[in-house]
């Protein structure tokens, strides 16, 4: 499946950053990751860890995300809940432990897409332009590791094709090969688009590939697509989770 990156525009004029990100989720789980469960995704090598997020998820409120930097140094970052729109809109103020500036303010807006939402993260106010360079890179990472968590994660399957006949790649007639390259052309489509990630024919005659699906249901809809299958010709599907899958 293809991976989204977010990516952010760091105004140092005006002191902010606008930041984006099109995520594969419906706006209530990603919703629900930023506003409470931060804890169990806003990491990364190049940032921090956090470790524990308390909020008090109402207009007037406050919510405070404690951590361990890159550098091994303990943080936190506090803030006043001002807006709750769910799941819409977000808005509070910011205050990290490792900066004397005055607090800043940080708006999410999530917005429905065709995928899943798209988040744009908004953060003004910013006392210097260094911060401002700063929370504009900070940002994509940041909602890397929200798409990251909040995207489902695809289960792997080792998935066979298996003929009509024995003899079938041996034997098959003319208007099956025109059904077979009709196949072929559909699992092209889908490693273009990521959810194959490599097919093609074993000597049994057996066809092989490694499928990416978000679950069952997904991995019997990409197989009922396929032109072999709704050629009603004999041809059925068998397939084994992968555990992992390396690559």
């Amino acid at each position: 499946m293809s991976k989204t990156t977010a990516r952010s525009i760091a105004d140092v004029s005006k002191r902010s950053v606008l930041a984006r990100v099109d995520i594969a989720a419906p706006p209530e789980r990603v919703w629900t990751a930023i506003t409470e469960d931060v804890a169990t995704w806003w990491s990364s090598a190049e940032l921090s860890k956090t470790t524990t997020h308390t909020v008090d998820l109402r207009a007037g409120g406050s919510f405070r995300s404690d951590g361990v930097g890159a550098d091994g140094k303990p943080f936190h970052v506090t803030g006043d809940v001002l807006e709750v729109d769910p799941p819409r809109r977000y808005v509070t103020t910011w205050q990290p432990s490792w900066t004397t500036e005055p607090a800043s303010r940080v708006t999410y807006l999530l917005e429905p897409t065709a995928i899943g939402t798209r988040v744009t993260v908004e953060h003004t106010g910013l006392a210097s332009p260094e911060s401002c360079e700063t929370q504009g890179d900070g940002w994509t990472r940041v909602l890397d590791c929200l798409a990251g968590h909040a995207q489902p994660r695809p289960t792997y399957y080792l998935v066979r094709l298996i003929p009509p006949r024995p003899t079938f790649m041996h034997d098959l007639t003319a208007d099956e090969r025109v059904v077979m390259a009709a196949h072929a052309a559909y699992w092209r489509g889908k490693l273009a688009a990521g959810s194959v990630i490599a097919f093609g024919p074993s000597m049994e005659g057996v066809g092989l590939g490694f499928v990416a699906a978000a679950d069952a249901d997904a991995l019997r809809a990409f197989q009922d697509g396929d032109p072999v299958i709704q050629s009603g010709r004999g041809f059925r599907y068998e397939q084994v989770p992968m555990v992992t899958l390396v690559h």
